[in-house]
């Protein structure tokens, strides 16, 4: 969820308008659309995983499965132990995706401002201004409810709120069934006496913080000052501040407009901890990464990386590139610093996936002074990128990206 620097903040509560935020959520939707296909599976504990895999991790499961102590990305011989009397069902992505399609069909009329999830039953609507063509919010969210559950055999919970983060955070309240309305104001008072964990954004790192000062609820970490904050979580001090008051200035992306991002993975043959090949494979993706941002005329001011372990856990983790860069070289200095940010177990890694978050456009304003050894290094991807495009990709590489 974004967040205003300080000094913005107070203009734009004074002149922004009041905004009306609709969250769908469809829970365990993988399953809901199974059970929507065989109408036989209802009320059975249900869990679909990849067939004919060894390492095969859990991609989702019923209500009835999660009580019994199921998991998303649970290896799958774990969740048999934990629930052995569950259907298991192979993902089809086709069908959720085609779901999707069929919910956005049916709450278009209502608003062009859909944020869909990632074919996970998720939905953010943006009903601001609305009123006067389809009356109060709470009516617009009940009807968009009762026409996804006749049309379509779904039941999704509902909230309505001024921003995404409070009307996400109402959803998971009454998840699996039920809605929720927090009025304009009351954002705060709503997320005062929840746990922080429900808030989304906060990392595990972010709430081992707080649990080392012994603040667990939001009211206790809303009593810091954005000062104190920055003593503890640094940069992130702003988005903390905003997030435990329910502050949230994102914008609503229509379905065709979500964020662009470059992503470039890996999957290891053997899962392995070894350093030089984790690393290794991280100079190849960072070279995949800073070539379509130099054919794009783009640069980088995000890279997030995403680690896989071999038994389902996932760690992510981000940082800002300043300045924004298409630089193989300094992208790989901060790519390296995220990697061993994310990287803090012995278990064994089985993919890597690192993403270049929203690339800007590099910045207009040459340096004064400018930096020899940046320069050279530039000159270098510039001579590499021209050897490539005559003679093809596979011509000329870094050491570092070869393997030993």
């Amino acid at each position: 969820m974004a967040s205003l620097p300080q000094t913005n903040r107070s203009l734009f509560f004074r002149y922004r308008r009041p905004r009306t935020v609709v969250h769908l959520n469809i829970a365990d939707f993988a399953v809901a659309v199974e059970r929507r296909v065989d109408h036989r599976l209802k009320d059975y504990p249900i869990i679909i995983a990849p067939e004919g895999s060894a390492r095969a991790v859990i991609y989702d499961m019923s209500e009835e499965a999660f009580r019994a102590g199921v998991r998303k990305q649970m290896p799958l011989q774990n969740a048999i132990r934990c629930c052995p009397d569950a259907i298991i069902l192979p993902p089809h992505p086709d069908r959720y995706e085609m779901a999707m399609t069929d919910i956005l069909r049916e709450v278009l009329p209502y608003s062009p401002l859909i944020e869909p999830g990632d074919m996970d039953g998720h939905l953010f609507i943006d009903i601001t201004g609305t009123s006067r063509l389809f009356g109060p919010p709470v009516d617009v969210a009940w009807r968009m409810y009762q026409v996804i559950k006749k049309n379509l055999c779904f039941a999704p919970v509902w909230s309505v709120s001024p921003n995404k983060l409070v009307s996400k955070v109402a959803s998971r309240l009454v998840k699996p069934n039920g809605e929720y309305i927090v009025g304009e104001g009351e954002e705060a008072a709503f997320l005062a006496p929840l746990p922080l964990y429900l808030l989304p954004g906060m990392e595990r790192d972010d709430l081992l913080k707080f649990r080392e000062l012994n603040l667990g609820f939001v009211h206790q970490a809303a009593g810091l000052t954005n000062d104190q904050l920055s003593v503890i979580f640094g940069k992130r001090a702003g988005f903390v501040f905003d997030t435990v008051r329910g502050i949230d200035v994102s914008a609503v992306l229509s379905a065709d407009q979500k964020p662009p991002k470059i992503i470039a993975d890996h999957g290891f043959g053997n899962d392995t901890n070894e350093v030089d090949v984790v690393e290794r494979v991280l100079y190849q993706l960072v070279e995949k990464i800073g070539l379509t941002l130099r054919k794009t005329g783009k640069a980088a001011r995000l890279l997030a990386i995403v680690l896989d372990h071999s038994d389902g856990v996932r760690r992510v983790r981000q940082m800002s590139v300043s300045p924004p860069s298409a630089n193989d070289m300094s992208l790989f200095k901060t790519a390296r610093s995220v990697l061993y940010m994310a990287w803090t177990r012995r278990v064994r890694l089985r993919h890597i996936r690192l993403i270049c978050e929203n690339p800007v456009f590099p910045p207009a304003q040459m340096d004064l002074f400018p930096d020899p050894v940046l320069q050279k290094e530039e000159r270098l991807i510039k001579a590499m990128d021209h050897i490539r495009n005559r003679f093809g990709q596979d011509m000329i590489h870094m050491g570092r990206a070869l393997a030993s």
